[in-house]
């Protein structure tokens, strides 16, 4: 991060330990930060570059700013603002909608206002500095567990890898359904302008229309939304439609394809609502989505992601998706989806992660990579590589983080732009390569189809000096036991259906 960023971010979140002697917790800090940013950058681009200010009058920044703005009129005016501005439409809906204030104390709040935020002009700032800066905040929250806000944090550097095995390309639609703070959107946008010379209609097209994402949380998508607007993606008013768009991405067929999906999915097996019942007691009831676009119905949440992401691409398009261990071997619906995912799609590269990069304890995932293709009588997947960077890998959020250059050797074994001359590092001579190739026969022979591929051999089985720490350990048997007891729960659920037909 940059010194400009990094003051800045600094600055920025010093006060927010100030406010949390008021109750007020990370995210609800930066979702105040949001909304009150966005107005002072309207603003300025109204004064500053002559554009229209997309914000009703009595409702902007010199509103809100004004000396007689203080005590309980300053919370008053501000709790208005946030209320009318959340029934705008476009962008302006978009950030505001379901804002509320979480400021108690008004004289902190008239604070925040006047000198930590109105005396930068922001819109001086280069995308950089202030998109760094924002950045750095939604990386902050995300280091504290307590809020839970790293559920909607993929680590920056696996992003940057797969963004560069993607190779997103100028007039590329690029989508996230699943898409948190923007990570991917981001990366994706920083790649075609570094590695490309745009044109004039290029670079319209890459603001306002290449990138796409949806995003279930409210308060989430807003901060995607100001994280990819101070970034200087997207529209300030309501002349293009935004980039991000709050619903379930999961409920209806897509209704526009990408040229390229990278998506982390939320981490959690079980697709489900709470019901209040008759008697007043709360119960759980697993969703299970009836579409035709589908090969199953599950309530399993990333088996379902799989199959809506092989939906939202284009023929021909490239997806890199995140998904758990689980979806990798369990059977049932997990073997139909693997399958014909093998079958209908070139399913060509398998990264197993390491644990220890997400925020959340213990997670195995992995990233499948696949191409779609047209309709076929025969198998597209001919060859599955997989890339072993879990095995006697340790990496910690904080003493050992994993780094882009960690993943330099899975990019380079990938070949970008060249995958059909890639070499293995492995073979009986070299049992310790990460790099091995599996032929479409061999996997269908696998039970269940299993995609669960691994191969070397785990030292600290052998050596209790390299075993992780405690809490790390008992964490993957936490996992362990959960997806195991969510399979016995999936074998009842399938024998009390057979009963009922």
């Amino acid at each position: 991060m940059a010194n400009g960023s990094a003051q800045i971010v600094q600055k920025l979140w010093s006060y927010c330990n100030i406010l949390r002697d008021d109750g007020l917790s990370y995210q609800d800090y930066i979702e105040q930060l949001t909304t009150l940013l966005f107005l002072k950058m309207a603003d300025e681009r109204a004064s500053l570059e002559g554009r229209e200010n997309p914000i009703p009058e009595g409702y902007r920044w010199a509103d809100l700013a004004a000396p007689q703005m203080e005590g309980v009129k300053i919370e008053a005016h501000y709790r208005a603002t946030l209320e009318t501005l959340g029934k705008q439409g476009g962008m302006l809906g978009l950030v505001f909608r379901k804002a509320q204030n979480k400021i108690q104390d008004p004289a902190k709040l008239r604070q925040l206002v006047v000198e930590l935020i109105g005396k930068e002009t922001w819109s001086t700032m280069s995308s950089d500095v202030k998109g760094d800066a924002y950045e750095g905040l939604l990386e902050k929250n995300a280091q504290d567990t307590k809020s839970g806000a790293g559920q909607y944090f993929t680590p920056r550097a696996l992003i940057a890898a797969i963004v560069d095995c993607l190779q997103p390309r100028p007039g590329e639609v690029v989508v996230d359904p699943a898409c948190g703070t923007g990570g991917f959107l981001l990366a994706a946008h920083d790649y075609m302008a570094r590695h490309y010379e745009l044109d004039r209609d290029q670079k319209r097209h890459l603001r306002y229309e290449a990138l796409r994402g949806v995003e279930l949380v409210d308060g989430v998508s807003r901060l995607c939304a100001m994280n990819l607007y101070l970034h200087g993606i997207g529209p300030d008013a309501d002349a293009h439609e935004p980039p991000i768009r709050t619903d379930d991405a999961l409920r209806a067929e897509p209704g526009a394809h990408a040229d390229v999906v990278m998506t982390n999915p939320p981490f959690g097996k079980k697709s489900s609502i709470t019901i209040v019942n008759e008697e007043g007691q709360t119960d759980r009831q697993a969703i299970s989505y009836n579409r035709p676009d589908f090969w199953t119905t599950t309530s399993n949440k990333q088996l379902n992601f799989v199959q809506h992401v092989k939906s939202l691409v284009k023929v021909h398009g490239r997806v890199a998706i995140v998904v758990p261990d689980n979806v990798l071997f369990e059977g049932g619906a997990g073997e139909t989806v693997r399958r014909k995912l093998l079958h209908e799609c070139e399913v060509h590269t398998l990264l197993r992660l390491p644990t220890g990069i997400f925020y959340a304890q213990g997670v195995k995932a992995n990233v499948l990579f696949f191409d779609r293709r047209p309709g076929s009588e025969t198998a597209w997947t001919k060859t599955v590589w997989v890339y072993d960077l879990r095995t006697n890998q340790h990496f910690t959020l904080k003493e050992r983080p994993m780094t882009r250059p960690d993943l330099d050797d899975f990019v380079a074994c990938y070949r970008p732009g060249s995958r059909h001359d890639r070499v293995a590092s492995w073979s009986e001579k070299t049992p310790d390569g990460r790099w091995r190739p599996y032929a479409y026969e061999e996997i269908l022979a696998r039970d269940k189809v299993s995609l669960d591929l691994f191969w070397l051999r785990d030292d600290s089985l052998e050596d209790s000096a390299n075993l992780p720490d405690p809490h790390i350990i008992a964490a993957e048997i936490a996992d362990d036991l959960r997806a195991a007891l969510e399979q016995i729960e999936d074998v009842l659920e399938d024998l009390r259906r057979r009963v009922k037909t």
